[in-house]
This record gives structure tokens, sequence and C-alpha cells, in this order.
């Protein structure tokens, strides 16, 4: 049998006639040993097919775990994701698990065995630690307690069933060999920090805090010292008031409020609200208590139990009718979430625009088209008919418009388009939607030549989106398609396209002077320190006058990993720059990605809190953010120029970043 033959049928014919899956496996790790290192590839095929067989048996998971130092110093991870322990991210592993294919689940898998070998003190790194190791394999425990303590869906389980593969045991040996505690504290942690940017989706949160409540009602683990943190969690979702705090059934907590006197219906109200606008979750029976409320005419409750400012209560005042309408039509159990979002509609006062509480009249009388119907019956289900998940995703999206996200598809574009309309031209959002929902069109212009989604061939989505909030799941799949013909029709241009779709697409606001930091037609840098002048000159507050932000802007970045290697090209909003407490100057800006607070490598760590940071919003330094900037929009009312005051040791140090990050590479 040659080398470059080399199968899973060979091993398997060929490993000793009867002998045991163990020795089948040992021959084709003997064989991936021998292997030179440029041959390793054709012998790590077999080696995943052995090892995915020896898991699925009893025992097998602790016998890979025996050969973790071996599938290292074999090269079993050469030339994959996998090679180097330590620019390897906790929260893809799940992903990965769910939608890999069998070798690289198996990749997966037996990468936590050896990260577990490391986390023992058996196998090395020089630069991944034993408390990495740990830390790392507790925040994959965390961030997937579900293959831990409850069932996956049925498509989930199925698949799982398919690679005959037991995830959930391999999970119980890593429990074996991790402290529980810590997990629990590392979950608490992860949730505290995603929601501290107020995602409009948190129903896996949601998720996460049920999988808590249940796996620590069941003895399986103990408060320790995160106890206040999970309890303000638990405690916000299943028991945020007196009247609701032994988690009641609906019907009996409907009685208890029958029984409530006004000082105890106020209580319920202010219980509620403090535990909404402190966690940013909803609990389903906030939903009941204020339908509860309208129907027993106790509507005076309504601005208490929403924790509304004085700016809130006016608009409330002026609004009621409608305010009431919108919680008769897109408040229940089901869409609960809903709430926070209406609380956040009133707060931001954009009812006093003349055509916004129109166009909501109009959203709540919407009929919409068969088509529409079945695509948000499929994203979300047939517990409320479809024009309710669609009125309740508009009322959360007017009310955050940085909650929005791009789920796990390509859309960057359209995500950061759908928060700038939000935030900045809400009428024109709520136009769109309509379009879509009863015409299944949208119709949009570029350069005076209208372009409609119902005549364009597929964009970057090329499934039906169900990992979004339903205003995304309905709109994103036109605004993907007319957003790639506006950059067809840039095809030959000699240009970066953004130079002309960005203003299009997303607004007049946007700026008409563009700077790029490459060379389209060749990829490398051109005059680079010109483009980092150029953005300070119109953006920092030092060198442009002190000229604030007036319309959000939209930026492309070059997106870096954690070892700082160049991932990609992304969009996002440029919102405002501002001195932090330290009188450090910020660029706080919306990142349309599930999670903003990343890890861009060099020491770049995007911080979501604690330096000024509103709900929803990223922020880095100035020079920082810069080296990671490539395009950016820019509409100065200065025409002196600054540029000679801007340090050119500064200059110099973002290009040093830059070029130490994603220009690695790529001359000046």
């Amino acid at each position: 049998m040659s080398d470059d033959t080399v199968s899973a049928q060979d091993i398997l014919s060929g490993a000793g006639g009867g002998d045991p899956l163990f020795e089948k496996l040992d021959y084709a790790l003997t064989r991936l040993e021998q292997a030179s290192i440029f041959n390793k590839y054709r012998f790590q095929g077999p080696v995943l097919d052995m090892a995915r067989r020896m898991m699925a048996k009893p025992g097998g998971i602790p016998r890979l775990y025996e050969l973790a130092p071996r599938f290292e110093s074999a090269g079993l991870f050469n030339g994959t994701d996998w090679a180097n322990p330590a620019i390897l991210l906790p929260k893809l592993v799940r992903n990965t698990l769910l939608y890999g294919d069998r070798s690289t689940v198996m990749l997966e898998c037996l990468s936590q065995l050896r990260l577990l070998s490391v986390a023992n003190g058996i196998l090395s790194y020089p630069d991944f630690s034993v408390e990495h190791a740990r830390h790392f394999l507790t925040r994959i425990l965390a961030l997937n307690l579900n293959f831990l303590f409850v069932s996956q869906g049925e498509s989930e389980r199925e698949r799982l069933l398919n690679l005959k593969i037991d995830i959930g045991e391999l999970f119980q040996f890593l429990l074996s060999h991790i402290d529980f505690e810590n997990i629990i504290e590392v979950l608490t942690d992860e949730i505290w920090r995603i929601l501290v940017q107020r995602p409009i989706q948190v129903s896996h949160v949601k998720k996460m805090v049920g999988q808590i409540a249940e796996s620590l009602s069941s003895g399986a683990g103990s408060f320790g010292d995160t106890r206040l943190g999970v309890d303000r969690l638990i405690s916000a979702l299943y028991g945020p008031t007196q009247g609701s705090l032994d988690n009641p059934s609906p019907k009996e907590y409907l009685a208890r409020l029958d029984a409530l006197d006004f000082p105890g219906l106020q209580q319920e109200a202010n219980g509620f609200a403090r535990a909404m606008l402190d966690t940013g979750l909803v609990s389903d029976k906030h939903a009941f208590f204020l339908r509860w409320l309208l129907e027993n005419e106790q509507e005076t409750l309504i601005s208490s139990a929403l924790g509304l400012s004085s700016t809130g209560l006016d608009v409330l005042r002026c609004y009621q009718e409608l305010v009431h309408r919108l919680i008769q039509e897109a408040v229940y159990p089901e869409t609960s979430q809903v709430i926070y979002g209406l609380t956040m509609l009133l707060e931001r006062g954009i009812l006093y625009a003349p055509p916004i509480a129109p166009g909501l009249w109009r959203q709540i009388g919407l009929r919409l088209s068969s088509h529409a119907e079945k695509t948000l019956a499929a994203a979300f289900g047939d517990a409320l008919p479809p024009r309710i998940f669609l009125l309740a995703g508009v009322v959360s999206l007017l009310g955050q418009p940085l909650g929005v996200s791009q789920g796990n598809n390509p859309t960057c574009q359209s995500a950061r388009a759908l928060s700038m309309w939000s935030f900045n031209d809400p009428d024109f959002l709520l136009h769109l939607i309509v379009k879509a929902a009863r015409f299944d069109n949208v119709t949009m212009h570029f350069e005076g030549q209208a372009i409609s989604s119902a005549e364009l061939p597929a964009g970057l989505i090329n499934a039906q989106v169900f990992d979004s909030d339903p205003v995304s799941v309905l709109l994103v799949p036109h605004l993907d398609r007319i957003y790639m013909e506006m950059g067809r029709l840039c095809a030959g241009r000699g240009e970066d396209p953004h130079l002309w779709v960005n203003p299009e697409f997303h607004g007049w606001w946007v700026g008409r002077k563009f700077a790029i930091a490459v060379d389209v037609n060749t990829g490398m840098l051109k005059d680079y320190e010109a483009f980092v002048r150029q953005f300070y000159a119109c953006y920092h507050p030092f060198y442009n006058g002190n000229q604030p932000v007036i319309h959000p802007q939209p930026v492309g970045i070059a997106v870096t990993d954690s070892s700082a290697r160049f991932v990609g090209w992304h969009a996002i909003t440029l919102i405002r720059v501002a001195l932090d407490q330290e009188n450090v100057v910020r660029v706080y800006f919306y990142n349309p990605n599930n999670d903003s607070g990343q890890d861009w490598g060099n020491g770049v760590v995007v911080s979501t809190q604690g330096f000024g940071e509103r709900f929803g919003e990223g922020s880095l330094p100035f020079a920082e953010f810069a080296s990671r900037l490539y395009i950016f929009h820019d509409d100065s009312v200065e025409e002196d120029s600054v540029e000679e005051y801007i340090p050119r040791d500064e200059l110099h140090g973002v290009q040093e970043m830059a070029q130490t990050s994603w220009a690695a590479g790529l001359s000046v």
C-alpha cells in the first residue's frame, strides 16, 4: 500500500484482521507519525475517521484523551485552523460542532482533549499555559451548557446522530476535570457582557439563563461568588416582582393581580421596570402585566411599568392612544422583549417627528403578503400571527437602532443600513418595511436609475434568514440584492464601488468625499500616511475644529483576529468621537456583528463598556481605530488645512499598527 492511497478502509483491512479498534487507530496514527511534514495531510483523514469510531464506543473518549499528546506530536493538527491553540476562540466551537463536516467536528473534539491535556500538565506549549487552557475549556463549557443539561433541537440532534458521536459525553468528560462553579461564573460574565450591548435578539441569552437555573435547581453546582449576578439574571426572567417571585403559572399570576390593591400594583410595575432596565431582559410576566393594566383600566401605571423618564412620559402622554394600541397589538408573552424596545422608542422621542406616528398606525393595520407571512412564520413559528412578530420587531428596531445584528449571514452592509435608518431616518425605514411586507418588493434608486429587488437575482444570501430579528428576516434579502446590484453597476469604473454605492444606498447624509487606504487594482497600500492624516483632520476633535459627527457615517475596517491576522473587510458605522473619562479621544462605533467586543490583536481590543459607551456601541482609542480603518467618507465644512499640526509620531504609530496586522507585507 503506497502512502498516496492510504485510507480508512486500508487501515480496517490491513491492521491485523481481528485486532480491536484501538489497535487500528494506533496503526493509522503510526502512519501519520512516519509521514513527512509535506505528506501529513494524506494521513490525517484515516486518523480522524478511526478516532470518530473510537469516540462512539463506550470508554472511547478516555482512550482518545490518553492519545492526545501523540495526536499533537504526530502532526494531526498541522495545516488546519487548530494548529496553534493560542489563536483559537471558544465562541466558535458551537457552530463548528453543529455545522462542520465530520473531519472538522473531530478536529474540534480532539483539540479539546488536547487542551485538557495542557490543563492537566500533560502537554505543554510555550504560548499556551495551563491557566490559559483551563480558562479556554471553561469558556467552551459555559457557552455550550445545552450539550450538558438539555437536549438539542431536532435538526441538531439528527445531525449529531448522523455523525454517530455523542458531543454530550465529550462535554461530560471535560466537565469531570473542570469545576462546575467556574463554568457558572464564566457563563454569567459572558451573559452580562452580551446584555450590556442591548441586542434585540436575546433568545439565546434567555436559553442560557434557563440552563443555569435548571442546572442549579438540580444541584449540579452552586452559586459561589457569582450569586448576585446569577440571581439578578434568573429573577429578571422568572420572578422580577413580589407577585411573580415563585414563577407562577399565567393563570395564577393573573389571579394574583386581580387581588392586588393599587399600592401592590405600583410595586409590581416598579419591579418589572427595574429588572428590565437593569438587565435588558424582559420577563413574560411583564407582558401579562401590561395587558392586564389595559384590560382593567389601570393605564396610569403603564409609565411605571415601562420605567419611563420624564422624556418618555411626555411622549406617552402625547401619543397615549398609539402606545396603548401598540401594547394591545404587539405585546404578548412570546414577544415580551418588545417591551424594552417600546420603552427605548419613547425615550428617544422619535414620535415627535411628524411621519413616525402615522407610519406606526399604518404598520399596525398592515396586511402582509402571503410570502411575507410564510417567511416570518418559518422563522418565528405560529404561536402568534406573523404580523404581530413583525410589528414587535419594528418597535424593537426603532427603539434599539444599535441592537440589530447580521446573524450568521454575510450581510453586514444591510444590517448597518437598518441600524442607520432607524437611528437617522426612521420614516424611510418604515416605508421600506411596508413595501417588503405588503408587495414583496423594495425599490431604491442609484444615480437616477430605479432598482427593484423583485427583479434581481439572489445576493450573498442563498437561503432564508432565520437567526435575526423580524425586520431583518423580512427586509435584508431585498436590501442584499439591491446592494449587490449597485455594486454591479459600478463595475469597470476603476475605483472602489463604495465611493458611489454608500451615499446612494444609505442616505444623503453620507459624506461625498471618499478616502481609501489601498490601491483597488493592486491591493497594496496607497499613500497610507496621507490617508491617516486625512482621517485625523476629518474626525479628530483636536484637528477638525472640534466639529462633532453630525450624522453616523459608514466606514470600512480591515478585521483582524486575536493574532492580528487579516480576516476580511467589514462594514461598520462611525457614530461619534469623544473624550472618555481618562481624557483619551475614542471613536465610538456600531458593529453589526452579533458581538462588538472583539480582540483584533496586538493589544487592539474593542471595548463595549467602561469608557463612556452607550448601549450597543463599541469603542477604541482614536489611533487604534485608525489602524484598522481602510475606507471612510467625509463632508467637512472647514476648508483650512490643519494636517500639518497632527503629530508625525502618532501617524507613524498608526502606520506601524496597520503594518503589523492587516497590512503586513503590503508596500507603502
